[in-house]
């Protein structure tokens, strides 16, 4: 782990119990006077606190330093993901997160199953191990738009992900926002919507799955 997790790290003293406990000192074995990395992912600072006490159910914390320390992809890929089963989106979203995707919104195209519903809470968990893991000093934002009509009217910008001549690789560079299908890919309206220079695709006959185009795009323009 990269840095520990605490909504509170920046206070001076930190008090933690429960499963961090369990992690910190049952599992890592950490004792009187270590110092541990904290971050609260809401501010770009990496705080290092002694582990001042230890009982049989929680210890405390006290802040001892901190620093500024911005860890970022320097591209930004914000990414329209028709929603697909939330299953499978918890089964990348920290690939997503490690490559450094800056956005998600999850959006109900035409396709999409309309009974599926997206944990943001459950997700942001993930994504918070993700982060202390990998070292990223932030979380990938995520949002739930109701159409691609109105997330198109959001992000004019938007390119779309389907089959094309158009390889994504010409376009590596121009490709800030992006739609990606779900299973069963786009509606006749909905690729009606997208100029044909707005549409890209991998130079490949394959079809893949929404998730295995989602990794794969995004690993192309961030890494």
């Amino acid at each position: 782990m990269q840095f520990t997790f605490h909504s509170n790290a920046s206070s001076s003293n930190l008090e933690i119990d429960g499963d961090l406990y369990k992690y910190l000192i049952k599992a890592r074995r950490h004792k009187v006077g270590d110092i541990i990395p904290f971050r609260n992912l809401n501010d770009n600072f990496i705080y290092y606190y002694e582990l001042s006490f230890i009982d049989r159910r929680k210890a405390d914390f006290k802040l001892k330093s901190s620093e500024e320390k911005i860890v970022e992809n320097i591209k930004k890929l914000h990414l329209g993901w028709c929603l697909v089963d939330p299953k499978t989106v918890e089964k990348v979203i920290a690939s997503l997160n490690e490559l450094g995707v800056d956005k998600i919104t999850f959006i109900y195209c035409e396709y999409s199953q309309k009974n599926f519903k997206i944990n943001i809470e459950k997700l942001e968990k993930i994504l918070i191990n993700s982060s202390s893991q990998c070292g990223r000093s932030s979380i990938i934002k995520l949002e739930v738009c109701n159409s691609l009509k109105e997330f198109l009217k959001q992000n004019p910008d938007s390119f779309m992900l389907d089959f094309s001549l158009n390889h994504i690789d010409t376009k590596l560079d121009e490709v800030k926002t992006l739609v990606i299908g779900c299973e069963g890919g786009f509606s006749k309206n909905e690729r009606k919507v997208f100029l044909d220079e707005k549409v890209v695709g991998f130079n490949s006959n394959l079809i893949l799955r929404s998730e295995t185009a989602v990794v794969s795009v995004s690993s192309k323009i961030l890494v």
